[in-house]
This record gives structure tokens, sequence and C-alpha cells, in this order.
């Protein structure tokens, strides 16, 4: 460990000794002592965060083999309900959100989604960030909101890949704003939907003329919009301060030693662009035959006026006839292709816009085949057996004998013989077709391994519309709503039992399961009670206001430490009392509890955050330094909102 972590932890024991002195119970100090070690493995990362959280729920289920050491009557979390974590609502629901995104995402529907937003916000952060946001948010505001993220997290990193902006950059925004998301409607999030039940209760106790009435759907949706609002300007104005940049090494390394292999082993340096042809362009009528050798360019997708489009196998044959207002994705060497365009007066595209989705790095790219004996096509050249049109491989550049021949140099006249390496432009899913065609051994190897089931779409919207609408129309589980959505996408074949364990972030399984005994010990042993009190007690003659933001600070920290449903059911009561005392509407104190856990920005222990940490690759700092500044504004405009509408 560093000199940091050393000095951080001495520290903290000697905090945890110093509670253990005025606490009231033994249970307290333990548990009090085990929260502490908790923020302390989590901020300084002496390990990682599941690592960390699986340690501590060990250390809770040692406590009933240790107690009569530890002074303790029983352990801390009985053996028995140790694991509960495992089967509880919440991270099941969580491994079947994750299942039915890997569903919807196998049919290509995300991939259409992600072409929607990078059409209307284009490839800036300061434009994505917005609509990715506020889309995961309005979503958000009728299903769980880690229902949302999960939905969303394909739909991300599909834009990030092709924009380049990186993944880290544009997770947190998603993350947060689906949290806030969850303030917009009473069904929102699971504290808010169990609010009116809790009042409920309250009631029971309460005299007549104290009687709360319960909250109505759209309720809290004026200051759920002001959260989510402020949520976004936060990215827009502060994002570049807060949001760590930085990609993963896996990634971005391959990304440059692909580049470089085919520069130093071939002298490529070939772009993809993407041009429209006018109708008063010389380019209308000739064929690509006639076109590209004379330009030294290679014509790898079209799309014509009436909206056919031409791509891959069977799609572009050298007799195809240009036509006005044609789209096409051209390639070749930077020079070549300016050439080209000003020779034939086209519109060049800043970037990929009519095949973003079908040629984007995660669905094409540059590949290298060889002829072995054996081949059919031996003898033959890729003018006589019509390479681009019978494989879909767009064919840029032979090797043979040390020496390259390139676009322009007759290259698709030459004879093909065993060994010749081939070079050229194909989509995955054909590249995965030529692995299994004797006529080519496939050298490239990480491509993206894709298979969409684009004829499975009516089934995965079917068993997604059934989830959905037993979340919002039914009082069944959430788990089991969403579960029997999950097994629907198996059972029909979108996705295989295998995809779908692939599907499952198991690190943030273990890390919310192994979190959950540690809530039931704070609530259980009367930690949470005691630190309600004692935190209470130091207000006396605080005026109203300062009471609810004492309750939102409460409801912020014991959400950071235990499930947001648990402090809620802790807090409410509570709140009512004081509201009670001082003169103040129970109600609006008991919605406020119910707000301000969903302020849960300062650490990857809400479900949003664990599911977001292992993709984007974010620590507990990055957590910390952009949720830090989130949970101030969130509480500013919660106490806000409510003083000036209820």
């Amino acid at each position: 460990m560093s000199m940091k972590q050393w000095i951080a932890g001495f520290i903290f024991l000697a905090l945890a000794i110093l509670i253990g002195q005025v606490v009231p119970t033994i249970e307290i100090a333990w548990v009090s002592a085990i929260l502490l070690l908790t923020i302390y493995l989590f901020a300084f990362e002496v390990v990682s965060i599941d690592v960390a959280a699986i340690t501590i729920m060990v250390l809770l289920g040692l406590t009933g083999l240790l107690a009569p050491i530890m002074g303790l009557k029983e352990g801390l979390v009985a053996s028995t309900a140790l694991f509960n974590g495992f089967s509880s609502n919440a991270v099941v629901s969580i491994i079947a959100v994750m299942i039915i995104g890997a569903g919807l995402d196998k049919t290509g529907l995300m991939g259409k989604v992600a072409n929607w937003i990078l059409n209307v916000g284009g490839s800036t952060e300061s434009r994505i960030i917005p609509i990715i946001s506020s889309t995961v948010a309005f979503i958000s505001c009728f299903m769980q909101n880690v229902g949302a993220a999960a939905l969303f997290l394909p739909v991300v990193s599909r834009i990030s890949s092709r924009t380049g902006l990186p993944l880290s950059r544009l997770l947190m925004p998603m993350g947060f704003c689906a949290i806030l998301g969850g303030t917009m409607t009473m069904i929102g999030s699971s504290p808010l939907i169990l609010l009116n039940d809790l009042i409920l209760t309250s009631n029971q106790a309460l005299p007549a003329d104290q009687q709360m009435n319960t909250w109505s759907l759209f309720s809290v949706t004026p200051v759920g919009i002001c959260l989510v609002i402020i949520g976004i300007v936060y990215f827009i104005v502060a994002g570049r301060f807060v949001l760590p940049s930085t990609k993963s090494a896996e990634g971005e390394d391959k990304s440059i030693s692909i580049l470089d292999y085919f520069q130093e082993t071939y002298g490529l340096q070939y772009e993809l662009i993407e041009v429209r042809v006018p109708s008063d362009s010389p380019l209308i009528d000739k064929t690509l035959r006639e076109v590209e050798n004379p330009n030294s360019i290679r014509v790898t997708a079209a799309q014509f006026a009436n909206g056919v489009r031409r791509i891959g196998a069977g799609g572009l044959d050298r007799n195809v006839g240009i036509e006005a207002n044609t789209i096409l994705a051209v390639m070749g060497a930077p020079d070549a292709l300016t050439a080209f365009e000003i020779k034939y007066e086209l519109d060049k595209r800043p970037d990929l816009d009519t095949f973003s989705e079908s040629l984007s790095p995660s669905k094409a790219g540059i590949a290298e085949v060889v002829i072995p004996p054996g081949s059919q096509l031996i003898g033959k050249s890729a003018q006589d057996v019509r390479m681009r049109n019978t494989y879909g491989f767009v064919m840029i550049a032979l090797h043979r004998a040390g020496e390259t021949s390139r676009e322009g140099q007759g290259v698709r006249d030459i004879p093909l013989q065993a060994g010749d390496t081939l070079v050229g432009h194909v989509t995955w899913e054909l590249l995965m077709r030529l692995e299994q065609d004797r006529n080519f051994i496939v050298m490239t190897t990480g491509y993206p391994r894709e298979e969409l089931r684009q004829h499975k779409v009516g089934w995965a919207l079917g068993f997604f519309s059934i989830a959905l609408t037993m979340v919002l129309f039914t009082d069944i589980r959430l788990s089991i709503a969403l579960l029997t959505g999950a097994m629907g996408m198996v059972l029909s074949g979108v996705l295989s039992i295998d995809e779908a364990y692939e599907a499952v972030s198991w690190k943030t399984v273990f890390l919310l399961a192994s979190l959950i005994p540690l809530g039931m010990a704070v609530e259980s042993t009367g930690t949470a009670a005691w630190i309600a009190d004692q935190t209470l007690s130091l207000l006396d003659g605080v005026p109203i206001w300062g009471l609810q933001l004492a309750v939102a600070i409460l409801a912020t920290f014991f959400t950071l430490v235990m499930s947001n449903v648990g402090a809620t059911v802790l807090l409410v009561p509570l709140a009512v009392n004081i509201a009670i005392g001082a003169g103040a509407d129970p109600a609006v104190f008991a919605l406020t509890v119910a707000l301000a856990t969903s302020n849960s920005f300062l650490l990857p222990t809400h479900q949003v955050n664990a599911l977001i940490m292992g993709p984007a690759g974010y620590r507990v700092p990055d957590f910390i330094k952009a949720g830090g500044v989130m949970t101030l504004l969130f509480l500013v405009v919660l106490i806000g909102m409510m003083n000036l509408i209820f």
C-alpha cells in the first residue's frame, strides 16, 4: 500500500475507536467500524471495489463465529441471511435488464437508436450528452432507472466507438440522468413507489386532523424536471473538468496497432469517405467499372435516390450505373479521394452519415485473406470472380513475394496464385462467412464478431413490451416482470443461454449483492436510528427548511451505505414526526426523504453507478469528483423546489 493509504487507514482506525467509546451498544460500535472500513476501502482503492464488497460480506459472516471474542451475543448478520443479496429483488432485476438490453442490441435496435442520436447530435460531446441524458431520463421516469441505464449502455458504447469520444465521458452523464429521471414520477424509483404505502401506515398512528394525503403520479414532476435539467447543464458546463477522459488501453492500443500494421506492411494510407452525387455531376450515368480503376478508388457502398442501398455480397456490381443524388461510400488514398471529389464535383460529407451504422468500426473494416493451395480462385482475377459482388470483399491491394500492388495498378486484373494476400474492406459479418469458405484463409483476428438477428426483432420487442407492461400496470415484483422478458428473449432465440450469461456483468452483481448484508446490519442493530437521532438532536431551533435539509442530507448519507428502499423505510417515520413537531407538512417531509434517496452520486454503490463503472473503467475517485458537485446541486435544487411548490 502507498503511504497515503497507510495514513488514511490509521485515521479511519482512530475514528472507529473514538466512535466505539460513545455509541450505546457494542453492536453499533462494530457496525460503525465496519462501515468506516467499507468507506476506506472504497475511497482509497486498497483493493478493487467488488473485492472490497465481498470482503465486507465475509467479515459480517465471520462475526457469527467470533461473536464471543467480539463481545456480541450473536453475529451482526444471521448466517442464513448473509447471501440473501444474491436473490434480492434488486440484484435479480439487474441481471434481467442486462439480458433484455443484450437481446434488443442483438436485433440491431440499439444500433438504430445510436444512429438516430448521431444524426441529431452529430459527433460533438456538447450535443450528444444532452440528447442521451434527456432520452434516458424520460425513459427512467416510467421504468426503473437501472433498467433504462442498462438498455442504453450498448447505445452509448456504439456512439463512443463511432465518434471517438471516450466512453468514460458519456456513461456518467447518462447514468446520473437515469437516476435523476426516476424523480419525475411516483413510479420512477422504488422509494417513490413505496412512499404512499408508508404514508398510509403512518396515518394509522396519527389523529384525524394530522392525516396525510397520498401523492398522485405526477406530483413530483416539476421537482424531477428541474433536477434533470440541472444535471444536464452541469455536465455541459463542467463536464470537461469533472469527467475522466481515458479510453480503455486495450481498445486504443488495438486501433493504433492495426493502423500501423497496414501502413508498415503494405504502405496503405486509405481513408473511407461519404459523398453525394449532385444532379449536374459528370459522374452521372457512369458505371463503377469506368470510374474506379482510372481514379484509384473503390466504392464500398451506395444508396440511390429511391432509398435502395447496396452493400456487401450481392450488392454492388462493376456495371452498376451512378444516378443523381446517389450517396457513395468511397475508399482510397487521401490524395486520390481529393482528386476524385474535385474532378466529379461531388459533395463530400464531413463524416459518415448514411452509412454510419453499416460501415462503423464495429461493423466493417480492413481485413486480410490469403489464397490457399487448392482454392478454386487460383488462376482467376478479382474481376473474373467478381470479388466485391460475390463475396462482399472490396479488394484494395494484393501482396505477393514481398511486393504490394494497389488500386490504380490493375490489381483486380492480376490472376490469383496460392499464397497471395488480399487486403480489402469488408463487413465483419461477411468476413465470418469467408472463414467458412475453403477458397480463403482469413488472417484478420480479433474483429467484432457480431451476428445480428434482425429477423428476431419482433420477438425482442414483444417480450420487452410484456416486461414493461408488467412493470407499469401490475403489482408483480420487478424481478419477476423483468425475468419474464429476459427468459422470453432466450426461449424465442433472440439470445442463446450462453449469450445471456455473457451479457451479465458479474462484477456488478457481486458488488451489489455483497453490500446488501451491510445494509441489513446497519438497520437491524439500530446503527441507522442512532445516527439519525444524534444528527437531529443537534438541530433544535433550526427553521423548517433547515430541518428539511437535514432530513435530505441524512437520506443522502444512508442511501450511500444501504439500499435506498431501506433508507426510505427507516427515515420516513422519523421525518413525519419531525415535521409534526415543527408544525410543518409531514407529507412534504416524507416526500423529501423519498426523493433524497436518489441523491446517490458519490460512490458506486447505487445500482446504476455500479452498472456503468466496469464498462467505462471508472474508479471511486471519479465518482467522488463528479458526484460531489452533483450531490450539492441536487440538495440545493431539491430543497428550493420543494419549498417553492409545496
